[in-house]
């Protein structure tokens, strides 16, 4: 069934509130401010309105700063309902004036919910003051607006939204001051979003009124407002704060006649709600090209730290390749493990007289096998972290080239630029248990061979750590006897050692899985760090789905309408 309007319509509400823009990317000002006025449109004006077609008709009053558009409300009821003075701004928190039978309807949140309700003065720009009037009939209220163009950024904000909730605008600006950019930029506003609207032209020097108005008139005409009827006060003495009755008569009239004709009244609240419902779609599919800009945004965000931890990992496995590990700590303690060249014969004599003497060799005394893992767990251990920390420094500086990802650095809180605390520790537990993964591998593969006894009694440990050092001597450990060239001399490795114990044929796949197998765990640990960036990302940006999400919500209430 297709949903009606008002369903729609808060769909899209909700589609538009949730869209994330918070990446500092060209237009993402414009984009967030964009989504906030639709979203107070919605709820202050169009939901409202629909539910109710036949409340009171809303004039905002609205327009410059001075241009006298309390001393205007307040000349209208007759009474000095908001304040007015040469203080600026004047107007601080909006009042809304109507008669006391309609008083309800304002009352009520369902109007302007974000504004606390007072019948007293208002104190800020988040209070609406009420002010029930005899003066104006039945039907009809005015909203004395913040200025435009106010020194307080709040005010500005709020004399938009408030326009945006405006069943008719009453712009008032001056003689001195009606050809502003300013002004027009409301004025388009009020075009582009087929609000209807009257003009009044304040302090008009006696005599210009006619020249005056013209121009006026041709520049309203020009930006397609020509059909709004146009006022025009001529600079007047004020009596007890009012205009002059004769001066303020026309409007009033006008005003008047509207109060009593519901048709009149009725067709002003159709022209301005559809001008709005009309005025939906184009401002969403702008909301949503910038949603895919973002999206987009995010995308290269999340490839510049995916592949700075992608970099990370083909180090650690580069430094696993290419014998830097067999080094320094690590070939000292190797040395102690092969003793004093009896392991070096026993690989020079055939494979099969070899297994055995390798098995006398191996359980006839122990071997310092514990300092070499050791010395591994260290020398992997330090390999991981030194990649870990480059991708942290890579990826924030890839980061912070732009606003975007600089934006994103801020909010985190954290320096992303290093590992994360107890990283270190990770990494030795993550060797730990690797070693420890090697040897029940080494004890699985043996399982069942001839040399079952041997392992048991000694060579799990011995035949796990050839294995290791084999992972980290060549990136093949079937090639000829392998030469790791070290500081102060050389040390021969050959597969026979695996093949003593395994065969020939095992030999390929038991190094390759034990390689492939730390290089899954210093994956997932890499990956935790990528997650920190990610993290990031997933809280604050746009979701490739939002521009999609937006288009077809807008779409939906042109269906529903």
């Amino acid at each position: 069934m297709q949903p009606d309007v008002r369903t729609a319509l808060r769909a899209l509400r909700d589609t538009i509130d949730g869209a994330g823009l918070a990446l500092d990317i060209p237009g993402a000002e414009r984009a967030r401010t964009d989504r906030v006025e639709l979203v107070h449109q919605l709820d202050d004006y169009v939901l409202p309105r629909l539910d109710r077609l036949d409340a009171p008709l809303l004039t905002v009053v609205g327009g410059s700063t001075g241009a006298g558009k309390s001393t205007v409300v307040n000349s209208l009821v007759r009474a000095a309902v908001t304040p007015s003075g040469v203080l600026r701004p004047t107007t601080r928190s909006p009042v809304l004036v109507c008669h006391p039978d309609d008083l309800a309807w304002f009352s009520d949140t369902r109007v302007l919910p974000e504004l606390t309700r007072t019948t007293g003065a208002g104190t800020d720009h988040a209070t609406l003051q009420l002010v029930p009037s005899t003066a104006l009939a039945p039907g009809l209220a005015f909203l004395d607006a913040p200025d435009i163009d106010s020194v307080v950024a709040a005010n500005r904000r709020l004399a938009g939204q408030l326009l945006a909730a405006a069943d008719l605008w009453l712009f008032v600006t001056t003689a001195a001051r009606y050809a502003d950019a300013v002004p027009w930029d409301v004025l388009e506003t009020a075009a582009a979003r087929g609000t209807a609207l009257a003009v009044l032209l304040d302090r008009v020097p006696p005599g210009a009124e006619r020249e005056i108005a013209a121009h006026l008139h041709e520049m309203l005409a020009a930006h397609g407002l020509g059909a709004a009827p146009l006022f025009v006060v001529p600079e007047s003495e004020l009596v007890d704060g009012l205009l002059p009755d004769p001066v303020v008569a026309p409007i009033r009239r006008w005003f008047d006649e509207l109060a009593r004709d519901a048709a009149a009244r009725a067709a002003v609240i159709r022209r301005t709600l559809d001008g709005a419902l009309d005025s939906l779609r184009p401002r969403v599919a702008g909301l949503a090209r910038h949603a895919r800009a973002q999206s987009d945004a995010a995308s290269r965000l999340r490839a510049e730290a995916r592949d700075a931890y992608a970099a990370a990992l083909d180090e650690v496995d580069e430094g696993m390749r290419d014998g830097a590990l067999l080094r320094g700590e690590v070939l000292a303690r190797w040395q102690e493990f092969v003793g004093t060249g009896e392991l070096l014969r026993a690989l020079q004599s055939r494979v099969g007289r070899w297994r055995d003497r390798i098995g006398a060799a191996l359980t006839g005394r122990p071997a310092p096998g514990g300092d070499l893992t050791v010395a591994l767990e260290s020398g992997v251990a330090l390999l991981v972290h030194s990649a870990a920390a480059r991708a942290a420094e890579s990826a924030t500086a890839a980061w912070r080239a732009g606003a975007a990802g600089t934006g994103l650095l801020r909010e985190s809180g954290e320096r992303l630029d290093r590992v994360s605390p107890g990283f270190r520790d990770d990494a030795e537990r993550l060797v730990r248990d690797w070693q420890g993964a090697v040897l029940e591998l080494v004890r699985r593969e043996g399982a069942g061979r001839r040399t079952t006894a041997r392992v048991a009694a000694y060579g799990v440990n011995a035949t796990g750590l050839v294995v290791m050092i084999a992972v980290f001597a060549s990136t093949s450990v079937l090639a000829p006897p392998i030469e790791v060239a070290v500081a102060g001399g050389t040390t021969v490795l050959s597969q026979k050692v695996l093949e003593a114990v395994f065969g020939d044929q095992a030999v390929r796949a038991l190094a390759d899985r034990a390689r492939a197998d730390l290089l899954d765990r210093v994956a997932a640990l890499l990956g935790r760090e990528e997650d920190r960036f990610a993290a990031l990302l997933h809280g604050l940006a746009t979701h490739p789905d939002d521009a999609v999400a937006l288009e077809r919500a807008a779409a939906a209430v042109e269906r529903a309408r």
